[in-house]
């Protein structure tokens, strides 16, 4: 399982990614290949990759965003 905090808002393309459920919002690929380049609270790049399918479960939480996927939703 994978996790990120980041203070930056995220926007997910509705050509991308479609949104599965909203508490907690969970956002759903709808192709495979999709990219998030995400800086984390340290300002550290991240780019993850994700299959078709993939989810990543998005969340405020105080004065950032909190991101969580499953390691196997991932292409590398």
């Amino acid at each position: 399982m994978g996790l990120l905090h980041t203070v930056y808002y995220l926007d997910f393309s509705p050509e991308s990614w479609k949104i599965v459920s909203n508490n907690p919002a969970i956002f759903e690929t709808l192709s495979d290949n999709v990219v998030l380049d995400i800086r984390d609270i340290s300002h550290k790049e991240h780019r993850l990759v994700f299959k078709k399918g993939g989810r990543v479960e998005y969340m405020r939480s105080i004065g950032k965003y909190r991101l969580k996927w499953n390691d196997n939703d991932l292409v590398n």
